[in-house]
């Protein structure tokens, strides 16, 4: 049995839902969002609450679908009712960010600046060293800020790049000189 699986779903007000047999359909004041659904999972709207079920238990894949899909689910009506945002910062000496139309234009040392493309439902915003990124798909924030965190890592030496704010990066000695006994 599925933890996670068994919790229902709490619909906000100001969010629609519409379930078919393939796919459920989210809508809120941050956007709309889509998702299919395996056909071994159940999902069905009671009393302003979304459950979420395997079809039979005896099937192992419906079991380990159950709480994935109910995690997904939730993520998507948590998105169109808050919305999520994620927090990057940029430390270094000349390391800038800012954003261009509806590009994300890091400057990290490299001979030309790096450019990153807006995705549709992703949103940047840029203040003094810190990049946010938000919208109401988790997936798609997520991508975006693994993306843009992969361009250049906060380094061991000297912590220098670009890191999830909260992130603690281990830091570790340099050359130690040694000392010369005549």
């Amino acid at each position: 049995m599925s933890r996670i699986g068994k919790k229902p779903i709490e619909i906000p007000q100001g969010v629609k839902t519409e379930i078919t047999e393939k796919e459920i359909k989210v809508s809120g004041p941050k956007g709309e969002l889509k998702q299919t659904i395996h056909h071994e999972i159940k999902v069905e709207l009671k009393d302003g609450k979304i459950l979420v079920s395997p079809k039979t238990e005896l099937s192992k894949k419906g079991r380990g679908l159950w709480g994935l899909y109910r995690a997904l689910i939730s993520n998507m009506v948590t998105g169109v009712s808050k919305g999520f945002e994620k927090k990057l910062e940029i430390e270094g000496v000349g390391f800038k960010a800012n954003v261009e139309g509806d590009n994300l234009v890091l400057n990290l040392g490299f001979t030309n600046p790096v450019k990153i493309k807006k995705i549709p439902g992703v949103d940047f915003k840029v203040e003094k060293n810190v990049i946010i990124v938000s919208g109401s798909d988790k997936e798609r924030i997520g991508y975006i800020a693994a993306l843009i965190r992969k361009q250049k890592k906060a380094e061991p030496y000297k912590g220098k790049g670009i890191r999830y704010q909260g992130e603690k990066v281990r830091r570790k000695e340099g050359k130690k000189v040694v000392a010369s006994s005549k």
